[in-house]
């Protein structure tokens, strides 16, 4: 039979064509698929949480961070209700991805791939967020305190007594196999008939429907999020850590907790040429030293620190470490334009974001003036004319 030939061919040989396209698709499907899961296991969503988002939103998702009081808005709680109905998945990608106007919040695009945004995205969903619905969390916590802590503790951890005179012990919910093993849907249903064999009695006739989910929202988020993973330095909001280094006898002390050299921006350490320190602002701007204080008090202070020496509250949690303006290069190097240009823009490769996203080109002056008298030029503040 010729490649021309219009025959029809039998059935039979239809069917082996249409069963060995099926196991062609399945294979590749299966292949694809296992590539995929391949990938997702190989990105630690977790460390990728603590290394570029905690600093900001807090361990646990709360909000509860050094960068709360200094930012305003503040960053994010994901663990409210509120948020969970707001925020899609969609809208958070988008979000980590872009940044959002208006906030101290940047566009990761340029820092993590694609599927390390979704993989942070889909963690911070699974482990603070809560359900979307009626859980009222803070009703929880007093239903909890009444009716679920003589057994399982008021810490979530199961009570002493609990666990010495029951014939089982009450389940201990912060512990890594209760975040395996417990679903939502498994301690609602455990709560509401109770759990055969064990003393967990069935909790449907003392407690409404909307008050075991209250309840067991409550037990998720107070109890069973997860650890910060091992193994974390710090948090690197532009970029990983170089590998650290095997200690040397030479360089014992410098680690023991004292800033070294090491922790400090490359620039810090770089010779560094005066720069003209008579250049005035960009775009005709005119920085008020004045209004600059209070704003770098609001904005700045966590990080820099009130002295400018880069020893703020919330340094100890940044590698490489805050600017400290005090230092020789750093009052060579940043005239009136670098230091505008720094705060606007940001700094690759450490933790200073831009804040054009979040102040006015104005109110960077103002700061960029305060810094340049304060710690800059100091004994020349007093030569100065601001407007």
């Amino acid at each position: 039979m010729s490649i021309n030939d219009k025959t029809p061919l039998p059935p039979f040989a239809l069917l082996q064509i249409t069963l060995f396209r099926g196991i062609v698709i399945l294979i590749t499907s299966f292949f694809l698929s296992t590539q995929s899961q391949a990938e997702a296991a190989a990105i630690k969503a977790d460390l990728i949480y603590h290394n570029y988002c905690s600093v900001c939103h807090g361990d646990r998702g709360d909000g509860k961070s050094h960068a709360e009081t200094s930012m305003s808005p503040p960053p994010k709680d994901f663990t409210l209700q509120q948020t969970a109905r707001s925020l899609t998945r969609e809208r958070m990608i988008h979000s980590v991805s872009k940044g959002l106007p208006g906030t101290a919040m940047v566009g990761w695009e340029n820092q993590l791939n694609q599927k390390e945004i979704e993989a942070v995205v889909d963690y911070i969903r699974e482990f603070f967020m809560p359900p979307v619905g009626t859980g009222d969390v803070s009703r929880g916590k007093r239903l909890y305190a009444h009716t679920c802590s003589v057994c399982h503790g008021d810490d979530g951890r199961s009570a002493k007594w609990g666990s010495n005179l029951l014939r089982s012990r009450p389940r201990d919910f912060t512990t890594e196999a209760s975040r395996r093993e417990l679903s939502r849907e498994r301690m609602l249903n455990s709560v509401t008939h109770g759990v055969k064999g064990t003393p967990m009695a069935a909790f449907s006739g003392q407690l409404s429907a909307d008050e075991i989910t209250d309840v067991v929202d409550y037990i998720r988020s107070a109890f069973m999020q997860p650890h910060a993973p091992s193994g974390i330095s710090g948090t690197h909001a532009y970029g990983k850590p170089a590998a650290k280094k095997a200690a040397t006898k030479t360089a014992d002390f410098s680690d023991m907790g004292v800033v070294n050299r090491r922790l400090l921006p490359k620039s810090e350490n770089t010779p560094a040429q005066s720069a003209d320190m008579s250049a005035a602002l960009p775009d005709n701007l005119q920085g008020n030293a004045e209004t600059g204080h209070a704003l770098y008090l609001q904005n700045c202070v966590q990080c820099h620190g009130i002295e400018g020496d880069g020893e703020g509250p919330r340094a100890y949690f940044i590698f490489p470490r805050p600017r400290n303006f005090k230092r020789e290069n750093s009052r060579k190097r940043f005239n009136r334009p670098a230091l505008y240009q720094s705060i606007a823009k940001g700094k690759l490769g450490t933790e200073m974001p831009a804040w054009n996203t979040v102040l006015t080109s104005q109110q960077i002056a103002d700061i960029s003036e305060y810094v340049f008298q304060a710690f800059i030029r100091p004994d020349t503040s007093s030569q100065t004319t601001t407007k």
